[in-house]
């Protein structure tokens, strides 16, 4: 099994980002909307998914939003890693949280995105 990287396919921004990590950053990771993954087989739910990215590591290790881009960075090694890394400090995941949801609720907003990208409101 190797490595996977969620993410929405439903939305433009999403999808633009994932084919940038395809086209730019060498992971050993299948990057896979979830509309299209075998979501039982990687341990995840479709609310899991519509929340946030997720990674499933080879070891069934799984993160969601900055956590899964830190580990898709780092799996992608040589330049990529060290953000990754950084990106995993307790001091900027903490910060990178707030970051993450602020993108992920303007989403419909940000390059490529549509108003189909737009999250549904949190109760």
């Amino acid at each position: 099994m190797t490595p996977t990287f969620v993410f929405d396919g439903d939305c433009s921004f999403c999808t633009l980002c994932a084919d940038f990590i395809e086209r730019r950053i060498p992971t050993t990771a299948t990057v896979i909307p979830w509309q299209f993954a075998d979501l039982a087989k990687l341990g995840l739910t479709v609310e899991q998914c519509e929340a946030a990215v997720q990674w499933v590591g080879t070891d069934g290790v799984t993160a969601a939003g900055p956590d899964a881009i830190a580990h898709l960075l780092r799996d992608a090694g040589r330049f990529w890693s060290l953000p990754g890394a950084a990106l995993a400090l307790r001091p900027v995941s903490r910060l990178a949280w707030p970051a993450y949801q602020w993108v992920a609720d303007h989403r419909h907003l940000m390059p490529g995105g549509t108003a189909a990208c737009a999250v549904r409101p949190r109760p």
